[in-house]
């Protein structure tokens, strides 16, 4: 099997082989996460959003791997960097990607509440007990709905084919649960990258496209920066702290 490697660090390994994408995963990566990823990504295949076909689960020199179709083209992040007198465009393209996403429903994936009430009380004892529970009752109160969230929504997260067809890649976090949820996953996404600008661009896109208030995506900020905090690199922790503060945005 010929493979040429497109992606590497220490637990994570992607490469091309045979026309397919295998995404080799590390030690740390436990059996059922992996498995979990696969069938979020199978369960996601079955709408008609642009995704890659899942070929396989199996093992490759004794670690666990997901193969997958190999789109060929540039992620949306890419041409942006390219391209920066076409932002607009592009931030457009990028909206229209998202909301398309939560037009969907997929009732088998995980929801998104109990994934963010979990990681919530991961972050004891970085986070305080009277945070915490600040966080889970803004959680709780907080409408329930059922569209697919993407859960890690971002540019590099699109590619884009030669002849402009857009594909969403890596369900991994995939989960059913209030869109603007995973906005405000995307808002802290861009704020994280270095690009505040283009978040503050790209939450009032959304919002006039949406017709959704932009303080009620903001009251969503606290809670997926802190369910961000609990396996957050060191370089972003500060910030996130900054943004777990329950306080009413004005």
């Amino acid at each position: 099997m010929n493979k040429q490697k497109i992606f590497s660090r220490a637990d994570k390994e992607i490469y091309l082989a045979d026309g397919n994408l295998v995404k080799v995963f590390g030690a740390n990566y436990s059996k059922a996460n992996i498995l979990n990823e696969a069938l979020n990504h199978a369960r996601v295949e079955e709408t008609d959003l642009n995704v890659p076909k899942l070929h396989a689960v199996q093992v490759v020199d004794g670690k666990w791997a997901i193969v997958l179709d190999y789109i060929e083209g540039k992620t949306l992040q890419q041409l942006m960097d390219e391209r920066p007198e076409k932002e607009e465009e592009y931030l457009n393209l990028f909206v229209d990607l998202q909301r398309t996403v939560f037009s969907k429903t997929v009732p088998m994936l995980n929801k998104l509440k109990d994934k963010l009430q979990g990681r919530i009380s991961a972050t004891n004892p970085v986070l305080e007990a009277t945070t915490r529970y600040d966080l889970h009752t803004r959680l709780d109160s907080m409408p329930k709905h059922t569209h697919l969230c993407h859960g890690d929504f971002n540019p590099t997260n699109i590619i884009i084919t030669k002849d402009g067809t857009p594909y969403i890649i890596d369900w991994a976090h995939a989960t059913q649960g209030n869109s603007s949820a995973d906005v405000a996953q995307s808002y802290l996404l861009f704020y994280l990258a270095g690009k505040k600008e283009l978040a503050d661009k790209y939450l009032k896109l959304y919002c006039k496209k949406s017709d959704t208030a932009i303080q009620y995506v903001q009251r969503w900020i606290p809670i997926v920066a802190a369910s961000r905090l609990s396996k957050a690199k060191a370089e972003e922790a500060d910030l996130l702290h900054s943004w777990i503060d329950v306080v009413e945005y004005e």
